[in-house]
Formats: structure tokens, C-alpha cells, sequence
């Protein structure tokens, strides 16, 4: 067999296999009682095809591949905060962000809730040791902005405390985008009507159901009370130097595409030089002899 034939065979195999990854990742939106599934594609005849979907998650893909090199380059730090209602998408966008990507350069950021000793410090403290240094892109799947939503909303915060909030973020984002931080704010929208059929499916889809708290069942008795809440943070919040943008989240395949494409737009980079690689030859030793393992070390190989 020829070697542009061989390679042929490796590049449709490696292409393949970054199909099965893409196909594992939207299992989770599969994996439905066939009722349930019935119901939720009834409320959603326009669903983008999925080979269309893919092509285009795997452009945008290869553009934030571009983009993690340029902020790897020039040392950028990128910050970017992804809130919204519970079940919106956040955590599905961020997957598709950082599926790709190298993890030393972008992390994701989601902290649980605060010790008795962080909630004594200055609000903003816990987050401050998670920002990036040059060269990384911090995703914070929710970020202070817990003040503003949950923590107001469930009476974890006073009226007092979310005033201070109030009156410090602006400042706090102001000093960081001095600092050099490339700052961008997401906010992932969904209907009620859509919450609802989401959280239905994760009480009957036995693979979803670790994602229900006892907060996201309080987000729906609460819902005008949140929705309450994001407007006095937009009020609040949205300054020009880290303005919020909204992405509809009704569509999970569309929000996560255009959520993608924007964020790529907001940023100014471009290719960066690279050394070529090429693979070294292999050293021979011919007084090398390796040795048998014992088969215990081994992993059953079951499958």
C-alpha cells in the first residue's frame, strides 16, 4: 500500500473519530424516553439539520484553534462569563468552546458555593486567584454575578449586600479590562415554556438527573422573581468597557454556533508563526530488549 494511500486511510479514520466525538456529545440531548423526545421535537419543527450543525461547529472549531494560538502568542488573557436561567445551554456552550482546545491555555471555572470563611472575605476575593495570566481563557461557567441572580433571589445575600454588589461590579470589571483582560459577558435566554420541558427531561432521563439541584427546582417557583433580578443586573451592569450580550438559548444547536461565531468576532487575532513539526527518527538500540510485564498490570480487556 502506497503512502498517500495509508495517509488517506489515517485522515478518514482521525475524521471519524471526530465525528464520534461530536456524536458522544450529543447523546446527552438523545438519550430521551421516546415520548419525551416526541414532545420536545414538536415544540421544535426548525431544528437545524445535523450535518449542517457539525460542518459548522467543526468551522468555528477550527477558528477558536486559531485564536487560543493567537492568545497564546501575544500573551492575551480573555475572561469569559457565561450566565443565564438554569437549563439555558451554558454548559453545553462551553463544552463545544473547549472540546478542542488545549487546557492549558483555556480552563473552565466553576466554583461551588462559598465556605463560611470566603463568605467573610471581600466578595470578589475567590474569584480574583482564577483569572488568567498571559496567554490563557478563562471560562466561568456562572461568576460573581451569583450575587445579582441566585444569591439575591434565594435570600443568601441582603438588599444591602446586593447594593454594594451593585455599586463595586462596574468598578471591578473596569480594573480588570485596565489590567489588559479582554472581558466579554454571556447571557444564555430561555422561555419558560422551554425551561420547563428541559427540567422534565432531566427528571425522567436517569443520565441528566445529577444536573437538578434544589436551586434549579426553586428557579421555577421563582421565576418572575429572577427575571426580576436580570433586570436590575443588566440596569446595573451593562457598562460600554464589558457590555452584556444576550444569546436565545430556545435553540441549543443555534445558540451554541452563534454564541461561538460572536465570541470569535470580538476578538482581533490572526495567524501566529509556527515551526514546522517534523517527527524525529527513531533511535534504535540494538542492546535494548524489553521486558515482559507481569499481566496483572494490565487493564482487563473487556471490550
Amino acid at each position: 500500500m502506497s503512502m498517500t494511500n495509508t495517509y488517506k486511510d489515517w485522515l478518514e479514520a482521525e475524521l471519524q473519530e471526530t465525528l464520534d466525538e461530536d456524536m458522544e456529545l450529543e447523546l446527552e440531548d438523545a438519550v430521551l424516553s421516546a415520548e419525551i423526545r416526541r414532545i420536545y421535537r414538536s415544540h421544535h419543527p426548525d431544528q437545524m439539520d445535523r450535518k449542517t450543525y457539525f460542518h459548522e461547529l467543526l468551522r468555528l472549531q477550527s477558528e477558536l484553534i486559531r485564536l487560543q494560538d493567537w492568545v497564546s502568542h501575544h500573551q492575551e488573557k480573555v475572561v469569559v462569563i457565561f450566565e443565564g436561567r438554569d437549563s439555558a445551554g451554558k454548559g453545553g456552550a462551553i463544552k463545544r468552546i473547549t472540546q478542542r482546545l488545549n487546557p492549558r491555555v483555556a480552563r473552565v471555572v466553576a466554583l461551588p458555593a462559598p465556605s463560611d470563611r470566603e463568605k467573610t472575605q471581600w466578595y470578589f476575593q475567590r474569584y480574583v486567584p482564577h483569572l488568567p495570566a498571559g496567554g490563557e481563557i478563562v471560562l466561568f461557567d456562572r461568576s460573581w454575578y451569583n450575587r445579582a441572580g441566585v444569591e439575591r433571589v434565594m435570600g443568601f445575600a441582603g438588599e444591602d449586600q446586593v447594593e454594594q454588589f451593585f455599586q463595586d461590579v462596574p468598578e471591578f470589571e473596569r480594573m480588570l479590562v485596565r489590567s489588559g483582560i479582554r472581558l466579554v459577558k454571556y447571557w444564555f435566554s430561555v422561555t419558560d415554556e422551554e425551561q420547563q420541558m428541559r427540567f422534565q427531561i432531566r427528571i425522567h432521563d436517569p443520565l441528566k438527573q445529577w444536573k437538578l439541584s434544589p436551586m434549579d427546582l426553586q428557579s421555577r417557583i421563582r421565576w418572575e422573581a429572577y427575571t426580576k433580578a436580570k433586570e436590575d443586573m443588566f440596569e446595573r451592569t451593562n457598562i460600554p468597557e464589558a457590555p452584556w450580550y444576550i444569546v436565545p438559548g430556545n435553540d441549543k444547536k443555534r445558540a451554541r454556533l452563534n454564541c461561538i461565531d460572536h465570541l470569535l468576532g470580538l476578538i482581533p487575532y490572526g495567524d501566529v508563526p509556527h515551526e514546522e513539526v517534523l517527527l524525529p527518527d527513531r533511535v534504535f538500540n540494538p542492546d535494548y530488549e524489553r521486558e515482559v510485564l507481569p499481566r496483572e498490570l494490565y487493564v482487563p480487556q473487556k471490550y
